[in-house]
């Protein structure tokens, strides 16, 4: 089986505050170890429950986080973006594994929680639900025809995401008490929790009943609240751009991915 590890930060063990994330933040080189460690824990975790071989995604932000040198050889990595694909790669695996993802925006307890933007989006919509970023990444697996198979990040994003998919295997490396504070594992703890249920989801997805991907009804209709007026797209300039009112438009697309790709 091959697995897609799509990756993100804020969701990391050891991860508490936004300068771990933020490219200019202080601790930033020490997010990219926490990062990159977390990673090699779901690495091993896959080989060890049958995996034949691992791609693994940087999703994070401009997708230059994870440190090349020091990750587990077995994997493949994918670093930085480009317009014409989000999840590149992964037509060539079998299924995802959603790797330090974060509670939607405006989640009271979520660690560093939002939805693609912390600074402009206050509310994001994927056909008519609220959703984060957890959802539109399962939806666009499925667009693929991908399942997701495991999920980790804090007690928050599990819940979120197992109110999606009720017997998703979710990994919790952490405990969400506000947006800037985290109640933390130890190291060798969310380490072993990663490898454990990433090994779990690789073999139950190998030896169970096929996991079946997510998928929405199409054509799919993407809706933005923005944090600020005037910060809406001109749809004389976006053709397809639909604007609601003044902090708010919406775009509708074949896929989860081409309306992405279109609204940010």
């Amino acid at each position: 089986m091959r697995i897609y590890v799509l990756t993100d930060m804020e969701g990391i063990s050891g991860i508490s505050a936004s300068d771990f994330v933020m490219t200019d933040g202080r601790r930033y080189p020490l997010g990219c170890r926490y990062f990159t460690w977390d990673v090699n824990a779901c690495v091993r975790g896959c080989f060890a429950g049958g995996a034949t071989s691992v791609l693994v995604r940087d999703g994070h932000g401009a997708g230059q986080n994870i440190l090349w040198d020091e990750l587990d050889p077995r994997a493949e990595l994918i670093q930085g973006t480009g317009h014409r694909q989000r999840l590149v790669g992964i037509e060539a695996c079998d299924a995802v594994i959603l790797l330090g993802y974060h509670a939607m925006a405006g989640h009271a307890a979520g660690i560093l929680e939002h939805t693609f933007s912390s600074a402009d989006v206050q509310n994001l919509w994927l056909n008519g639900q609220r959703v984060g970023e957890f959802a539109v990444d399962t939806a666009a697996c499925g667009d693929y025809g991908k399942p997701v198979i495991m999920a980790s990040g804090d007690d928050q994003l599990c819940a979120e995401a197992r109110a999606l998919l009720p017997d998703l295997t979710t990994c919790v490396v952490k405990h969400g008490l506000a947006c800037q504070q985290a109640w933390l594992l130890s190291r060798p703890v969310a380490h072993q929790r990663l490898e454990e249920a990433s090994s779990s989801a690789v073999r139950r997805a190998l030896t169970g009943p096929p996991p079946q991907p997510y998928h929405l009804p199409h054509p799919v209709t993407i809706r933005v609240e923005l944090v600020e007026r005037r910060r809406t797209p001109n749809p004389v300039g976006r053709p397809g751009i639909t604007l609601i009112d003044g902090r708010t438009f919406e775009f509708t697309a074949p896929t989860v991915e081409q309306a992405l790709l279109a609204v940010f």
